[in-house]
């Protein structure tokens, strides 16, 4: 058995510019994603774990909306009581005290809107009985996540030095929250809340991108003097959509620009091209021991890559299997990749199926297969002489 490729030619319209250049961030870090086809538009320092501030809370958020998926004694009604520890909490606050008992739909406005860190410690509380219990509970989740550059001291961001993410965790749980909780993504892109009229002057939301009318619709900003000023959004235009964080700014006013500047710049650098239909044939594969000899390799569903906008022409292709396939073989299963290649962007891999069921071969067809290998090996020995 080996790797076998059969490289493609893929044609798009040709465009007679030159190629785009880099995106230049002034952010320590950086991670773009356009989430609809999966492909990463810019990695700078995304994975080195650095202080997170508040844009951590997103996986106490992440973990209030499996509370409400999974555990049938938490509901948007459910009401948490409200520690000393909670109520002392400095910072950004929904100033909330001891005789309080916030819900927990209450709770995400606060978390999310005015960025309580007295709300993260009460849901913590609420959850797990400590917020030390709790902190443990997320780095356990952030491990099944494949957050691998994550440690969590606190459920707020409160400055800790252990209490670290990576860029590339940050849109991971950003891209989890859209994809896991559609019903609950609309907080995000509230405005402006306040509990009990206590904070008018903490109403607002801080993502500095949700008025534009670019398509931004969440997620959480940060920001401490260790941290510097960060972003983790998300934007949609049309039938893409992008997840960005950024980290380390010096300023609010940088960190605005910034997000608009990578906005702008994700989709119109890039457009989204279909490539393959549902069952479409892409290239057939032998097979070994089977009812037949060989398979087509067909697309499981409608599939598009990304491209440069500025450089559409031509992308390489290669189908990837590891061949001849053996039988029995199931139609419908994945047994090759379509590994496309374009200019300035990782390579995507997009899966190829089997078009039909394959058995294992009685005698006849074993015999055929092995007498057609014994040949095949008798005829390059006898080339091999001259």
């Amino acid at each position: 058995m080996i790797r076998l490729l059969l490289t493609l030619v893929l044609l798009l319209p040709a465009c007679a510019v030159p190629a785009r250049a880099e995106f230049e961030t002034q952010a320590t870090s950086a991670y773009v994603l356009d989430l609809t086809t999966g492909t990463v538009l810019l990695d700078k320092n995304a994975d080195i774990p650095l202080p997170p501030a508040s844009m951590s809370k997103l996986m106490t958020v992440y973990m209030l909306f499996e509370a409400l998926r999974d555990n049938p004694n938490v509901s948007l009604d459910t009401r948490f009581g409200v520690s000393t520890k909670a109520r002392e909490m400095g910072g950004s606050t929904m100033f909330l005290n001891e005789r309080d008992r916030p819900t927990v739909d209450e709770l995400l406005h606060g978390i999310i809107v005015q960025s309580g860190n007295d709300a993260t410690v009460v849901a913590a509380e609420g959850l797990a009985g400590t917020e030390d219990a709790f902190a443990r509970l997320m780095n356990q989740r952030a491990a099944d996540l494949g957050m691998t550059n994550s440690t969590f001291a606190n459920a707020s961001g409160w400055p800790n030095p252990i209490h670290r993410m990576s860029t590339h965790d940050l849109a991971i749980l950003a891209s989890r929250i859209i994809e896991d909780f559609p019903e609950y993504y609309g907080y995000f892109s509230i405005p402006e809340w306040d509990y009990d009229g206590r904070a008018p002057q903490n109403r607002y939301n801080r993502n500095p991108l949700l008025h534009l009318g670019i398509g931004v619709d969440g997620l959480k900003t940060g920001h401490t003097s260790e941290a510097g000023y960060g972003l983790v959004g998300s934007a949609m235009q049309g039938d893409r959509r992008i997840v960005f964080v950024i980290s380390g700014l010096p300023s609010s006013e940088a960190r605005a620009e910034e997000g608009e500047r990578i906005v702008n710049w994700a989709f119109r650098q890039y457009v989204k091209t279909g490539i393959l239909t549902r069952g479409q044939k892409v290239a057939a594969a032998p097979v070994w021991m089977g009812d037949v000899t060989e398979i087509g390799l067909v697309a499981p569903e409608d599939a598009a890559v990304l491209v440069p906008a500025i450089n559409l022409g031509e992308m390489t292709a290669s189908v990837e299997f590891t061949g001849p396939l053996e039988a029995p073989i199931t139609a419908g299963a994945q047994v090759a990749d379509l590994v496309v290649r374009r200019e300035g962007l990782p390579d995507a891999h997009l899966p190829l199926v089997s078009d039909r069921d394959v058995i294992r071969g009685g005698f006849v067809p074993r015999v055929r297969t092995a007498t057609n290998v014994l040949a095949q090996k008798l005829i390059g020995q006898v080339q091999g002489l001259f």
